[in-house]
């Protein structure tokens, strides 16, 4: 290939002054290869912001005659999510295709859904990992975001036939084909403007001791083991404050979770909400962050054992790293690794509140423990800036080349056969496979499944 690579980015998020995650990557992704290819961000979610670096578009969701005018631009083709699933020309395409898989959301529905109705959660499983597959099936690169998740994915591409022979000769490591991209922290260090939450927040003093959690309240956390902690603390420590930055999602196509509501009843029934335990009902513009945590004393992320916490990127976390907090943090994911073994805060069991009120005391009072916290935090932050953690996808974009066993693989995805519901799934857009859904939710829930089903999309398509 001559000349600039011209890369399209997709994604189903948000593209705004709030973001999450994975527009927050996406948008970290084109600011990297615009220095030595042309990219272009779409998104199905609004557009609100824009670069002069890259170009950023909308696309109306399933408007696959839109799509395929990007697509015919494109050399490659970087997906998140559903974006196969929602335009049938990038399902199709024979562009170079990358899969961004930093997110093992198919492991996310098992604790998002496990509240639904028993069909609803095996269905909306299911759908994610049919997903999956179709991205491990057909991608020529595929990126991940931590050493479990490279062997979460290279299991996941074993059972998709793609470590193969071909494939092995090319690269016996499979590291060219399953590339190792974290998510990132911004090179300049964060710069607070206001204060955002020390004598600003109703409750909160100037010279309080924060603790911020730094995102969203979901079903994979564990934040009501933290509120027992804040508990056990709060006599003897009443100048301890709990902060949650973002209790609700600025996303009305996320639902408010079961985590929240228990939350927010622990701190009722204890006594602490607005005395030592606070709640921002709103998601903080993703540039005003470092008003928040620059306000914090120690950075906070605890979670409950199961399949998500192995796997987990707690993207969080990294906040923390850009502002050098020290961290509390449950054991049993790839960055409790981190903090235990780098020095860079403490590490304790799983729904163990007397033990996390001893971290968090030992972590603000401590000063020695905090000192050696900083120093390391330094180092551990220059490891994780977004231009080395993107360097293995640069490299490939400026130099793309297909899968080796590309072939093969476009022999495979045109024979794919699959469950009904999966091959209802893969069908394109339109009446019939509209008709097709709703006989299988009229199987699996009856007349009250096929009118929650209509209501969900109803509101979907309202908001959009």
């Amino acid at each position: 290939m001559t000349g600039r690579t011209r890369v399209l980015i997709i994604t189903g998020d948000l593209i705004g002054e709030r973001m999450a995650g994975p527009a927050i990557r996406v948008w970290n992704m084109a600011e990297a290869l615009s220095a030595a290819c042309d990219v272009r961000i779409v998104s199905w979610n609004r557009i609100e912001r824009t670069s002069d670096l890259f170009d950023t578009v909308h696309v109306r969701e399933a408007d696959d005659r839109q799509m395929r005018d990007h697509e015919a631009w494109a050399d490659v083709i970087i997906v998140q999510g559903t974006s196969f699933r929602v335009f049938p020309s990038i399902a199709q395409t024979q562009k170079i295709v990358v899969a961004d898989l930093y997110d093992p959301f198919q492991l996310e529905q098992l604790e998002m859904n496990k509240y639904a109705p028993p069909a609803e959660w095996a269905d909306e499983v299911t759908k994610a990992v049919s997903l999956l597959n179709e991205q491990l099936a057909r991608a020529d690169c595929f990126l991940c975001a931590s050493e479990p998740q490279r062997n979460l994915w290279l299991g996941g591409l074993s059972s998709m036939g793609r470590l193969n022979p071909t494939t092995y000769s090319d690269d016996p490591t499979f590291e060219s084909l399953l590339r190792l991209v974290p998510f990132g922290v911004p090179g300049e260090p964060p710069v607070q403007r206001r204060h955002g939450i020390k004598g600003t927040v109703p409750g909160i003093a100037t010279d309080d001791k924060v603790l911020i959690w730094g995102g969203g309240i979901y079903n994979w956390f564990d934040p009501v083991t933290l509120v027992e902690a804040m508990g056990l603390l709060a006599d003897e420590h009443p100048e301890i404050k709990l902060f949650f930055l973002s209790a609700r999602h600025f996303n009305p196509d996320i639902p408010e979770m079961q985590a929240l509501t228990d939350t927010v009843e622990s701190a009722e029934r204890l006594g602490l909400l607005d005395r030592t335990v606070f709640f921002n009902d709103a998601w903080v513009d993703y540039e005003r962050r470092a008003d928040y945590l620059l306000d914090a004393d120690i950075g906070v992320s605890t979670h409950l054992i199961h399949a998500e916490t192995r796997f987990a990127f707690r993207t969080r976390i990294l906040d923390y790293l850009w502002a050098e907090l020290p961290i509390v943090a449950t054991d049993g994911d790839s960055f409790a690794t981190l903090i235990r073994d780098r020095g860079i805060g403490r590490v304790v069991p799983a729904q163990d509140a007397p033990a996390l009120a001893a971290a968090i005391v030992e972590m603000v009072w401590d000063e020695d423990a905090r000192r050696v916290a900083a120093d390391n935090l330094k180092a551990v932050r220059e490891e994780f800036m977004w231009s080395r953690a993107l360097a293995p996808l640069v490299a490939f974009c400026t130099d793309p080349k297909p899968a080796p066993d590309r072939d093969l693989v476009l022999r495979r995805v045109s024979a794919v056969g699959g469950t009904t519901f999966e091959r209802i799934l893969a069908m394109p857009r339109g009446p019939r496979r509209d008709f097709a859904l709703v006989r299988h939710y009229w199987k699996q829930g009856g007349p009250a499944l096929v009118r929650r089903k209509m209501l969900t999309r109803r509101e979907r398509l309202q908001r959009d």
